[in-house]
């Protein structure tokens, strides 16, 4: 069987500033839509209220993406073609427990100073956990998305 290329899909109130979240918080790229955008936009394949403009640039207005820097990419679309999440705007909050979420490896030597540093990107520490098996702290995106840093 050959291998099946997948992307994690996030689900969110606002995708755009969840992607500078992520990207900041991954060392990840924000993907640069814009130019494949204006081509759809040009040939008519794409509607004007479908967009917006985010940072000086050309935006799906419910979607956003971050790629992996080292992974390739489609240069038409800049969308990363290995490691990538994507950000889609859905009408609802979120109200449980995520059923699936990221773990982050900075390793223990360097976890604390890591937790501050996505502290100051605006996620914050839900517990603590110290068990036979390991450590970790659970945190939450800054829309309530929780992850672990190991």
């Amino acid at each position: 069987m050959t291998p099946i290329h997948w992307k994690l899909v996030l689900d969110c109130t606002d995708p755009h500033a969840q992607a500078v979240f992520w990207a900041a918080a991954l060392g990840y790229e924000e993907e640069d839509h814009s130019a494949f955008i204006a081509r759809l936009l040009d040939t008519g394949a794409a509607p004007a209220e479908a967009t917006q403009t985010v940072s000086g640039r050309l935006a799906w207005r419910d979607l956003a993406a971050v790629r992996h820097p080292d992974d390739p990419r489609d240069a038409k679309s800049d969308a990363g073609l290995g490691r990538r999440i994507l950000f889609q705007r859905v009408p609802e909050e979120k109200t449980v427990k995520n059923r699936l979420h990221l773990d982050l490896h900075p390793g223990p030597d360097a976890r604390d100073a890591e937790v501050a540093r996505l502290e100051t990107l605006g996620a914050s520490v839900q517990r603590r956990v110290a068990e036979q098996g390991g450590t970790w702290v659970v945190m939450t995106d800054p829309e309530g998305n929780e992850f672990c840093v190991q």
